[in-house]
């Protein structure tokens, strides 16, 4: 049950709080005093988008907060836990919007989004407005209707998961289908392409070693000039380091005859003469082994060569070439298991095909049913509201060959509302008085079954009037004896029934348009709706009529005023 409004620096109003009760809550005015406003501002707060021109002018931002209270509200309560929002038994619902842009959402002080607020607001609201006028006028929305009154919306949602699932396992077989029509021609593609690398044979490191071969190669005759010179410096010149370290230690062991105190001795010398000559040698070997191979530069080159090909094609070195390899053949091998595959995933198809059709059945068939239990309902109720000659009937067109999202049916409401006339679709007959109690009187068929707490009427009684108007007012109580009902509107005869009343008027002041909302007292009801009777002197209401106003009689109303 909504509790609490509050609307501030949105659209003309400056500052506004509201505090509802329960049952029928009436609010009138005259034309363009701000009751549109109001439903504006509920509508911001449960998610409807905004734009910036909708801040008071001179503002920076514009703020809407709405308090509910949910303690019998156990599908919504279990909601909010999931999203860790939960805060006992208010909802606090937040909505800021500012002219920078920085805008706010606020659920029981936790930052949410649109979405959520969305979420929320299917538990919180029903608006029969405009919009919902909208909505019983559009043939594709008829059968969601059918189905909230049969309570058949968690079948459905069931349906509709598994409906999505078979779906992508539909395109999922399309591609695998595909695959398998090309097939064999990418499996001589991957083969080829695997031939390619293996017959290569590049392994991890083959790049330096060509590299460091090909230069080696491309400079044969510096290696053996530099080698011979350097053999020659050491061993095999006259002269050379070891000939002259022989010398060294002949001389050495001369000192040491004449001189025995001498620290060194030939023997230390020993040991480097035999390194100097191991080196000499390997020098010797290598340039000896220099064998200048102008073949095998070019079987080098083209091996070179054949992995920049591949590297163009696979990868940029060669342990990329190898991993590529593996997903090659690794395509290569499920290309192989495809066909088994198309047959695994066909008969899983025609498993959930089969399940889908048995759900679809079932909708249609409890569709069915409460289609002919809705219109002998509806046929009543408008019967009640001065529609005698009407009958309506729900027409449900079943295409069992055909699964859509909804399952096999399409729905739309016919009607005839005077004796002797055809049915006809409802959207091409319907007047704008014939539709307000249509929807009341839908509403009042699914009040048992709505999960919402507070439904708002905003100029339900368009198109109404007289004894008509008496009857929507007794329905409208009727209905707010389960639920939380807010009414806007401009007739006196439904206006009596409220057990709450707000006054809503423009005043000018200091300058400034300000919206004045006034919580009427029992004799402030009888001036307002005398007021709209436009009968100023009070003659038009009579005591017994006003008495049963429930707020009259029981002295609910309230003195509080409220300037805005």
């Amino acid at each position: 049950m909504l509790t609490s409004l509050r609307i501030h620096n949105f659209a003309i109003i400056d500052e506004l709080q509201i505090h509802f009760s329960e049952g029928l809550t009436v609010v009138t005015g005259e034309t363009g005093a701000g009751k549109s406003i109001i439903m504006g501002a509920l509508g911001f707060v449960l998610g409807d988008r905004a734009t910036p021109d909708l801040i008071r002018t001179g503002e920076d931002e514009a703020l809407v907060e709405v308090i509910f209270d949910i303690r019998y509200q156990d599908a919504l309560r279990m909601k909010l836990s999931e999203n860790d929002m939960y805060d006992g038994d208010d909802l606090i619902l937040k909505r800021v919007m500012t002219r920078s842009g920085r805008n706010k959402i606020l659920v029981n002080g936790y930052p949410a989004t649109l979405g959520m607020l969305a979420q929320y607001s299917g538990f919180l609201f029903n608006i029969c407005g405009q919009r919902e006028h909208q909505v019983f006028l559009n043939p594709e929305k008829h059968l969601d209707i059918i189905d909230h009154f049969a309570l058949l919306m968690p079948q459905r949602e069931s349906y509709y998961r598994g409906y999505e699932a078979y779906l992508r396992l539909q395109e999922e077989y399309r591609e695998l289908e595909k695959k398998v029509q090309s097939r064999d021609e990418r499996q001589d593609f991957l083969s080829f392409q695997l031939n390619e690398i293996d017959q290569a044979g590049f392994a991890a490191g083959d790049e330096e070693n060509l590299l460091a071969e090909k230069q080696m190669l491309a400079n044969i005759q510096k290696l053996k000039e530099h080698s011979d010179a350097a053999y020659e410096c050491l061993y095999g010149k006259e002269g050379s380091v070891l000939e002259l370290m022989r010398s060294s230690q002949t001389e050495i062991n001369a000192i040491n005859t004449i001189d025995g105190k001498f620290p060194l001795h030939s023997h230390d010398l020993e040991a480097l003469y035999f390194q100097l000559e191991e080196m000499a040698f390997i020098l010797r070997d290598y340039c000896r082994a220099l064998v200048d191979d102008p073949s095998r530069l070019a079987v080098v080159e083209e091996r070179l060569e054949l992995l920049g090909k591949l590297k163009r094609k696979h990868g940029k070195t060669i342990d990329e070439i190898l991993k590529k390899r593996e997903e090659i053949f690794s395509e290569r091998e499920e290309l192989f298991r495809f066909g088994e595959n198309l047959e695994e995933m066909n008969a899983i198809l025609d498993t959930r095909r089969h399940d889908l059709h048995a759900q679809a059945r079932a909708l249609s068939l409890a569709r069915q049913k409460a289609s002919s239990e809705m219109a002998a309902l509806v046929e009543e109720e408008l019967k009640t509201l001065k529609m005698n000659s009407v009958v309506f009937q729900v027409h449900c067109i079943r295409d069992d060959t055909s699964l859509g999202p909804k399952g096999y049916d399409q729905v739309e409401f016919y009607l005839s509302t005077n004796m002797g006339e055809s049915l006809k679709p409802m959207v091409k007959i319907v007047s704008g008085g014939e539709l307000s109690r249509i929807i009341l009187a839908m509403k009042r068929i699914m009040m048992k079954t709505d999960p919402v707490g507070t439904m708002i009427f905003d100029e339900v009684d368009s198109g109404i009037g007289g004894r008509t108007a008496d009857v929507i007012g007794e329905k409208l109580r009727e209905l707010a004896s389960r639920h939380q009902v807010l009414c806007i509107t401009h007739l006196p005869q439904i206006a009596r029934f409220g057990d709450q009343h707000f006054s809503i008027a423009k005043e000018i002041k200091e300058g400034r348009t300000h919206v004045r909302l006034h919580v009427l007292s029992p004799e402030e009801r009888v001036n307002e709706i005398a007021r709209m009777l436009g009968d100023d002197d009070f003659r038009g209401v009579s005591k017994e009529w006003l008495e049963k106003s429930p707020s009259t009689a029981k002295g609910k109303g309230r003195g509080n005023q409220f300037l805005l």
